[in-house]
């Protein structure tokens, strides 16, 4: 294993009810005295589920009436713009804590709001783009989770997308860890199939996206991602069947976090090769994001199975119960695990091409464009050129 720092401040509850029963405890710890209150989300969903109720009805109970400040519409792919606005918001509000209610795009553009309203600079050229280190004060961030996807409740992770200039980025900071994540699964119920299809997947492709990297050997963390990765497929097929299966959906929202608290990633270089490449692909498009993996990570595992050959024969073998005496090479049988990861999305219903997520002529103009602008992962079993990105994105077609 390589060596690792790890941590994670979050505070966690979890469970039916749970936003009732502990955001007040959260707000006297962490709200300053005489200041406001921010709650940040993106359209009417939270309103669908009950989490806005719930969050509500506690200020209220509080004594917060008149001093809390909504700020809504944050869409998906956040955009620096939205930042800059929530974060001039915050500052003329005097805003002491921030919730954000809702899945990972509201929890990642109000990390970034916390950063800047409290920065005299401009955090997007410092952290985002030069990862300078973090030292001011941020604004204490909580969150009350709605879509299980990204795992932002339990770390420093936030994506950001600058529409000037089509740069698609995250940065991972512990001081953007929120300080409490409230997670009741109950507010999954009423999400849209496809949303629920394509967060799930993300969640699998923050767990592959960490253990196919180096190192290749056995170790603690892919051991821990090897069972993560079997139970989410058995919880994505029993979502799937029933939408409705409260045992699943919570499975599937603790196993969002577990991908994204960091400690799958001790000891490991990391690839999010598959994230780059995505990422550019929104921000160009706007397309969905746990669609746009789907597409990608068969084809990129494909590119690049020989280089980590030993990870995806354990993969076949620990995740999908291949048997390797079935096959005639350990490349047989990496294949076969990587045929197995495509026949699950063709099975879950999420896009398998480039035209199934929707892009036409117009977009297929833009792909030599968008991977020119593709970051390249140092921390891959093999760092693809820009034209090997573009032979990605046309076999994805």
């Amino acid at each position: 294993m390589e060596r690792f720092t790890w941590e994670c401040r979050t505070k966690v509850r979890s469970g039916k009810g749970c936003v009732r029963e502990y955001l007040e405890g959260f707000v006297r710890e962490f709200a300053a005295p005489d200041t406001n209150i921010m709650v940040g989300y993106g359209g009417g969903s939270v309103k669908k589920n009950g989490a806005y109720d719930d969050v509500m009805d506690v200020l209220k109970g509080m004594g917060y009436e008149g001093r809390i400040y909504e700020f809504s519409g944050i869409m998906s792919n956040p955009t620096l713009a939205k930042m800059l606005e929530g974060a001039d918001f915050a500052r003329k509000n005097n805003i002491g804590l921030i919730i954000a209610v809702g899945g990972g795009s509201v929890m990642d553009c109000c990390k970034a709001i916390s950063v800047q309203a409290k920065y005299d600079g401009d955090a997007w050229e410092d952290f985002w783009m030069q990862g300078k280190p973090m030292t001011h004060e941020v604004l204490p961030l909580g969150v009350v989770v709605t879509m299980p996807a990204t795992g932002s409740e339990v770390n420093g992770c936030a994506v950001l997308t600058n529409e000037e200039t089509h740069i698609k980025t995250d940065r991972d900071y512990a001081e953007m860890n929120p300080v409490f994540a409230l997670l009741d699964p109950a507010y999954t119920l009423t999400m849209p199939v496809r949303q629920m299809r394509a967060g799930t997947f993300d969640i699998l492709s923050h767990i592959m996206e960490t253990y196919f990297s180096w190192p290749v050997e056995g170790n603690p963390a892919d051991d821990i991602s090897e069972g993560l990765m079997r139970g989410l497929i058995r919880d994505f097929r029993a979502a799937l069947a029933d939408p409705q299966d409260y045992q699943a959906r919570s499975n599937i929202m603790w196993t969002a976090s577990l991908a994204e608290n960091r400690i799958i990633k001790t000891g490991k270089s990391k690839d999010f090769e598959a994230h780059n490449m995505e990422h550019q692909l929104s921000a160009y498009t706007n397309c969905n994001h746990g669609e746009g993996l789907a597409v990608l990570h068969p084809v990129y595992y494909r590119h690049i199975y020989k280089d980590g050959l030993g990870k995806f024969v354990s993969f076949a073998e620990n995740v999908w119960g291949l048997r390797r005496e079935d096959f005639g090479s350990d490349e047989e049988l990496a294949l076969a695990g990587i045929d197995a990861l495509a026949d699950l999305i063709r099975e879950a219903g999420l896009p398998t091409t480039l035209r199934e997520l929707g892009f036409g002529e117009a977009e297929k103009a833009m792909l030599p464009e968008i991977a020119k602008s593709c970051f390249v992962s140092g921390g891959a079993f093999r760092q693809l050129t820009q034209e090997e990105i573009l032979e990605i994105y046309n076999e994805c077609w």
